[in-house]
């Protein structure tokens, strides 16, 4: 065998493990820098699809929510089209590190183990993680929560709360979705969900009257995510963000989607940096 025939052929076979590796993680790779967007002329956003307000699917099939919107004005802001692609809680991070999405506005509260597989941008919103329960069942502490079974999201912030904080014996159920999560309460298939403060809408809207929040475990601040390491990107993400998030559009979304004032977002987050060195 000569050597140009050996090279073709070592060329080929990279060329296929190349595509075997796209086909198995899910999707069509994107270019992703902001050169290659703007080359485009449209950005892919990974946001949730399941989650009132922040990112949900509308009765005329068309996403909406908080993340919707802001994602929007950043499309806006870097003069392209916008293209979204509702994700499940524990395919958010994979689908941006395998080039399914350019950049995520998908509810990712700032934690520090996910800073070490993305690149976060400053906070634009804030969360509470809160447990979920009816009125009827005292649960008051940590401990309570072993009485009963609990329902979260998987890979989800409450997720590790949850596991983290209640009794090792706690029963917990993990579901696929936000959605998934919340009908399990709704329907009896759990006594208890952890969830955020959004949920209690649905949570009323299905059942009114009949569960509160029990407990409080975190307040947390959600920031949109790059890939780590990627400096152009997030150097535009939080350009965006020092010019929107004093712009009455910003305050008009918040105040529509929460029903309250933008509230104060912290300079830092432990074990976080919004920005690349």
């Amino acid at each position: 065998m000569t050597s140009e025939i050996r090279s073709t052929r070592r060329a080929v076979l990279v060329t296929l493990g190349a595509f075997t590796a796209l086909a198995l993680a899910g999707g069509t790779a994107l270019a992703g820098t902001i050169d290659d967007i703007k080359s485009k002329g449209t950005i892919v956003i990974g946001i949730q699809g399941d989650n009132p307000p922040w990112g949900f699917v509308n009765a005329q099939g068309a996403q909406d929510g908080i993340d919707k919107d802001i994602g929007t004005a950043f499309a806006k802001y870097l003069g392209v089209k916008v293209e979204f692609k509702p994700l499940a809680v524990a395919d958010r991070i994979p689908a941006l590190t395998t080039d399914r999405v350019n950049v995520l506005f998908a509810t990712m509260a700032m934690l520090p183990e996910r800073a070490k597989a993305v690149q976060y941008s400053k906070p634009y919103a804030a969360n509470t993680i809160v447990l979920y329960g009816a009125k009827s069942d005292a649960i008051k502490t940590y401990d309570d929560i072993a009485k009963f079974s609990v329902g979260v999201p998987s890979s989800s912030v409450q997720d590790k709360e949850v596991t983290a904080k209640a009794p090792k014996n706690t029963k917990i159920l993990r579901f696929a979705d936000d959605s998934a999560t919340i009908q399990a309460l709704i329907s009896g298939q759990v006594q208890a969900i952890g969830g955020n403060t959004a949920y209690f809408a649905r949570i009323e809207q299905a059942r009114a009257g009949e569960f509160e929040p029990k407990i409080t475990f975190t307040s947390l601040f959600n920031g949109a995510c790059g890939k780590l390491g990627d400096k152009q990107m997030n150097d535009t993400l939080n350009a965006f963000l020092d010019k929107f998030l004093v712009s009455d559009e910003y305050k008009a979304i918040y105040k529509k989607w929460f029903a309250i004032d933008v509230p104060a977002f912290p300079a830092s987050v432990e074990g976080v940096p919004f920005t690349v060195q």
